[in-house]
């Protein structure tokens, strides 16, 4: 079974508080693979992404900023040192009562047409090395994302790596 696939926004959330606490509930449950999030910082967040998507009530969110982002964030500043136009995943999560029904495929194909129809050169994204996210290895490599490089981010507290996919 397919699931349509959302457009967030504050306004939307603003408007859905109890939407914004379960999708904050769902990232923050996964914080040690994204990062925690208040619910002001969701909001920040979302005013700054290229696109915003959730699937089901929060069975899945993605939050994704382009190359022209204001962005306070190591791995964003890392692919705009390199990079003149790209999409970067933020995050992806899906809630786990929900995985295994291809949401995150989904949700990736959506954003890999919409931003190859926006004339983006790459999608690219980083996936925890430490702690270890094999899953999300997999997952990336079966996309069709290659590694680039690894980076230390906050202090060394995380190492990541850095991945990218051509839609050229």
């Amino acid at each position: 079974m397919t699931l349509m696939t959302t457009p967030m926004s504050p306004a939307g959330l603003r408007a859905d508080p109890a939407l914004a606490d379960a999708l904050l509930a769902l990232n923050n449950a996964h914080a040690s693979e994204l990062s925690w999030l208040t619910p002001e910082t969701l909001m920040q967040l979302l005013d700054r992404a290229w696109l915003a998507w959730r699937i089901g009530r929060a069975d899945a969110l993605m939050i994704a900023l382009d190359h022209a982002a204001v962005y306070d964030n190591p791995n964003h500043r890392w692919f705009r040192a390199r990079y003149d136009r790209f999409v970067y995943v933020d995050r992806i999560v899906v809630a786990p009562a929900a995985r295994g029904r291809g949401l995150a495929r989904q949700i990736y194909e959506e954003l890999i047409r919409e931003a190859t129809a926006a004339g983006h050169d790459r999608i690219v994204c980083e996936v925890n090395l430490d702690p270890p996210n094999p899953q999300s290895d997999a997952f990336h490599a079966a996309l069709g994302f290659a590694p680039l490089a690894t980076a230390g981010i906050h202090g060394g507290a995380k190492t990541v790596r850095y991945m990218a996919r051509s839609l050229r």
